[in-house]
């Protein structure tokens, strides 16, 4: 899928930008998209590129492994290549730090991901004793190659460019951009879904779901729940328009 809209704001002149969702394990969707991408700015004549990846790259889906290697070993040609910090990066660090702390990702997906690196996991509905907790911890630290421990721990909570600031989750509203606390940058949704107030900039985020992207005047929604539904959505900002597009049906 593709359209084009009006930008609430236009993109710095000669850059093209394109902003990929949450791929949470999604290999193949990334893949197709990343093709979508690579010709569709072909088609265009800025002079710089830049790909923004929103964050949550791990759990649900079946390949986050494989995702980290893509990221980590073959960003895109001919594009600068930002990568930001998700809640589930953050889960994913939270339990290589802490055995403690993997409940909670256990419940939001984090099992698929041990399985994705060769770890033997309970099923889902299971809920994991301190015995297999702690050696799924063990084996995490075992397996985690130094590239993914190192993209992981160097992912930043958010990057501007021009009139569009680019994070995970949103902001709080009424806090300064460079006062804003990494946690809401990661997990907020109300307040900042909900505001109406103008920061002075464009916030394009992922992680709340919605079926189709969220285009407002002061923020740009675009995780469409594609581990789920097949549909991973990227979004394109060059001069003063957007452009969408989309894997799946």
């Amino acid at each position: 899928m593709q359209r084009s809209v009006p930008a609430p704001r236009p993109a710095p002149a000669g850059t093209a930008i394109y902003a990929i969702g949450d791929i949470h394990g999604r290999l193949d969707l990334l893949l197709e998209l990343r093709a979508k991408i690579a010709a569709a700015a072909a088609r265009r004549r800025a002079r710089r590129r830049v790909l923004v990846h929103l964050g949550d790259y791990v759990d649900r889906g079946p390949d986050a492994q494989r995702v980290l290697d893509l990221l980590t070993a073959m960003p895109m040609p001919g594009f600068e290549n930002v990568h930001l910090r998700g809640n589930h990066e953050q889960l994913m660090l939270d339990f290589a730090a802490d055995a403690g702390r993997g409940m909670r990702w256990f419940v939001n997906g984090g099992l698929a991901t041990l399985a994705s690196y060769g770890l033997p996991v309970p099923g889902e509905s299971a809920r994991p004793d301190r015995s297999t907790t702690a050696r799924l911890h063990d084996g995490l630290l075992a397996l985690l190659p130094r590239a993914h421990r190192a993209f992981l721990d160097g992912l930043p909570a958010w990057h501007r460019i021009g009139d569009y600031v680019f994070v995970h989750a949103g902001i709080r509203p009424g806090a300064p951009l460079e006062a804003q606390d990494v946690d809401d940058l990661l997990w907020i949704r109300e307040p900042f879904l909900g505001a109406n107030n103008d920061p002075g900039f464009v916030v394009v985020h992922g992680h709340t779901v919605t079926a189709a992207p969220q285009i407002r005047r002061h923020r740009i929604g675009i995780d469409t729940g594609a581990y789920a539904t097949g549909v991973l959505t990227a979004l394109a900002i060059e001069g003063d328009r957007l452009e969408v597009l989309q894997t799946g049906p």
